[in-house]
């Protein structure tokens, strides 16, 4: 009968024992960021334009709290070979969706092309000209300007363009044809950025400005531009501008 009470203190001391290192172990979890998740990161520098293929892609554990809700699950491989960079990913970079578009080859179902987090967005916008030089995967700035054409708004900057009419590809072919002409692009963006384009459809109009993919850079802030600073020489010289055009053909720097 003595040895019951032994019996009794060796397993609560057995279990207290292990409570402490699951304790420990929690800890040390909570501490470096969570339980780790397994990524999808560049093997290699991944180009413009080239096509993911197998032997680019490699896996990275991340901490749960530092891993972004664009970014590509190891277990989403198969869903993104064969789509294509929007922009250089250097090696050793974790990919996100945002980076990827559909191949050039064949339409795709533009559901399949909404990173996780993201909606499509149709939205109307003026030139349509302009559009049929946009393609799937190219970047733009979204402006605004009201409707008695007295003021100009910086809605949105760097979205990624999803379709330019029914057009999903992100490349011409020689024997591919545009779309019909069309006023329509649709982007990817949030839920709340949605929100945004849809008041901004029902009270202005929408132009589209054309970036360039690899420039990742955005304005902070930028300001409202007034249909007055058109005119006036002062104002007008104090809007920022690029301190780098590019040099035409036969003009000297």
């Amino acid at each position: 009968m003595k040895l019951r009470p032994i019996l009794l203190g060796v397993l609560a001391a057995l279990l207290g024992v292990v409570l402490q290192v699951l304790y420990m172990r929690r800890f040390e979890q909570e501490a470096s960021g969570g339980a780790k998740i397994d990524l999808l990161v560049a093997a290699q520098a991944i180009e413009r334009g080239k096509p993911v293929t197998a032997q680019m892609l490699a896996v990275r554990a991340v901490p749960q709290a530092y891993v972004d809700d664009r970014a590509v699950r190891a277990a989403d491989r198969d869903k993104i070979l064969n789509l294509r960079a929007v922009s250089k990913v250097p090696a050793s970079q974790t990919l996100a969706w945002t980076d990827l578009i559909a191949s050039t080859d064949d339409q795709r179902d533009l559901s399949t092309l909404v990173q996780p987090g993201n909606r499509a967005m149709p939205i109307r916008v003026q030139y349509e000209d302009t559009l049929q030089l946009i393609r799937p995967g190219d970047f733009v700035d979204v402006i605004g300007v009201d409707d008695m054409g007295k003021e100009a708004s910086v809605l949105l900057q760097r979205v990624l363009v999803l379709a330019t009419g029914l057009d999903t590809t992100a490349e011409r072919s020689a024997d591919h044809k545009p779309s019909i002409k069309s006023s329509l692009l649709t982007v990817s963006v949030s839920l709340q950025e949605a929100q945004l384009l849809t008041l901004a459809q029902s009270i202005t109009r929408l132009v589209c400005v054309l970036r360039s993919g690899d420039d990742p850079r955005v304005v902070e802030s930028p300001p409202d531009i007034l249909r007055a600073q058109l005119f006036d020489s002062q104002t007008r010289a104090s809007i920022p501008s690029t301190k780098h055009r590019p040099t035409l053909i036969g003009e000297t720097k």
